[in-house]
């Protein structure tokens, strides 16, 4: 709308006003005459009422141009992407598990050279400085696993699983879903809807367990196996109560079996954690996870994972905790130990299933070059170290001797008959910011709790783009 004339004079005297004020502020005063600042003086008394009305004007422009600014809605999203190729084997070895007598008649038969990719691209969207959704997608058909039923190989699978394995027959799926946003200034609040778990909220104390195309090659060694409870859609918080102390908490439903279970009718998992840095070299974690499972496993996918009678339930109780000291720039030295006690939960059956895995590493951050990591870890994977199943108040059930312990029948009591000893070493090498190729082999000393069978070896080379 175009204003009055008077207006207009009005406003083209408040500019020659300011541009008087600007020569008179810059020293330069006796360029101005008496005779024009009288003329200007007498100008800005006859149009006051115009002047005051133009500034009120001016001032609630700027408050509503203030508000539109703090109340517009500008989404920023980024795009990040994650391909991993991978080549990899493992050496001719032969087992001792039907039975299990020390005589090595069990062959592997998933020793074949492989190839395969995992896929993995993430989109996240910043709403304001305060939330984030975070979207993912995968597809890949990296597997080194045994198929082979009859003889319990399927049982090695999660001794030699690696860190990138992924299976989705070449098809595309939704891996990630979630919302993050924060409450005041310390608190932060995590909803899931699809791939969330604990391991979605709890902060991590090795720094260097990162995304699979990084860190160390195998399944087991990317942290301690009771953080894998599954989960898909849930709600978690992270609180820094202090500088140096963080809680975190997690409630996560597995929803796939029978979606009408819905997330507190069927499988689940809670917990929470705390982590402490004491100093700036030091990260502990305690934490503690109550999970209920439908399928006779913990669903971790690592060592001894099935724990009782196909479609068996369980309620677990599992505890654990991790600390990583940072001796110098180059060594990091750190483990974990986790220790489950699962609890029959089906009619007619009776008795515990306990479990327990420790891991101890080291890492060489910038070995030899910036940006490249060696890694050593050695530990053992989760073991049944005790399992006393009834059924019907007779033992039966109890997976060590279920698998072929000889001079025992099928359900006596007790832990597995040896331990497995998994060692790791890798070296990853940074070509540049974006490609990195890690080599690395594993050795599983007495596979599948079995003194008698073979040191299972596997070799593998791994190659990451990251955009």
């Amino acid at each position: 709308m175009r204003l009055p004339c008077r207006y207009e004079f009005a406003a083209g005297l408040n500019a020659c006003l300011d541009k008087i004020n600007e020569i008179i502020s810059s020293g330069l005063a006796d360029k101005v005459g008496k005779e024009d600042l009288e003329t200007l003086k007498k100008l800005q008394e006859e149009f006051a009422a115009e002047l005051a009305t133009l500034r009120g004007r001016v001032d609630a422009l700027d408050a509503k141009t203030a508000k539109l600014e703090a109340q517009q809605f500008s989404t920023t999203t980024k795009l990040f992407g994650q391909a991993i190729f991978g080549l990899q084997s493992r050496l001719p070895n032969t087992g001792s598990l039907t039975p299990r007598d020390g005589t090595r008649n069990t062959v592997d038969d998933a020793t074949n050279l492989t190839f395969g990719y995992n896929l993995q691209l993430s989109l996240v969207t910043q709403f304001d400085n305060r939330s984030l959704l975070s979207t993912g997608i995968q597809a890949g058909n990296a597997s080194t696993a045994s198929t082979l039923f009859a003889n319990n190989n399927f049982l090695t699978n999660n001794y030699t699983r690696l860190r990138y394995e992924l299976d989705t027959a070449n098809s595309i799926q939704l891996s990630d879903l979630s919302y993050r946003f924060l409450v005041g200034d310390r608190l932060a609040v995590i909803v899931g809807a699809a791939g969330f778990a604990a391991s979605s909220v709890f902060r991590g104390p090795n720094r260097y367990e990162s995304a699979a195309g990084q860190g160390a090659l195998s399944a087991f060694s990317q942290r301690n196996p009771i953080l894998n409870f599954p989960g898909q859609a849930g709600i978690g918080f992270d609180w820094q109560i202090s500088d140096n102390i963080s809680l975190q908490g997690v409630y996560t439903a597995s929803l796939a079996s029978n979606p009408q279970n819905g997330l507190t009718g069927g499988p689940f998992t809670a917990g929470v954690q705390l982590a402490i840095t004491p100093s700036d070299a030091i990260d502990l974690a305690l934490y503690y996870l109550n999970s209920y499972t439908t399928n006779a496993s913990l669903n971790t996918g690592v060592g001894d994972n099935l724990i009782g009678p196909i479609a068996g339930r369980f309620s677990t109780n599992a505890f654990g905790g991790t600390a990583t000291w940072r001796i110098s720039p180059q060594v990091t030295l750190g483990g974990w130990a986790g220790y489950t006690t699962s609890e029959s939960r089906d009619v007619g059956l009776g008795g515990t299933v306990n479990t327990f895995n420790w891991m101890a590493f080291l890492n060489f951050p910038d070995l030899f070059a910036e940006g490249n990591l060696g890694g050593i870890y050695v530990g053992q994977p989760p073991k049944i170290t005790s399992s006393n199943i009834t059924q019907n108040g007779v033992a039966a059930f109890n997976i060590p001797s279920t698998i072929g312990l000889t001079g025992v029948n099928a359900g006596d009591f007790g832990g597995q008959p040896s331990t497995t000893t998994h060692l790791e070493l890798f070296y990853r090498m940074r070509l540049n910011d974006n490609i990195s190729i890690t080599p690395g082999v594993l050795f599983i000393f007495n596979p599948v709790q079995t003194a008698g069978s073979d040191t299972i070896t596997v070799g593998a080379i791994r190659t990451t783009f990251t955009f």
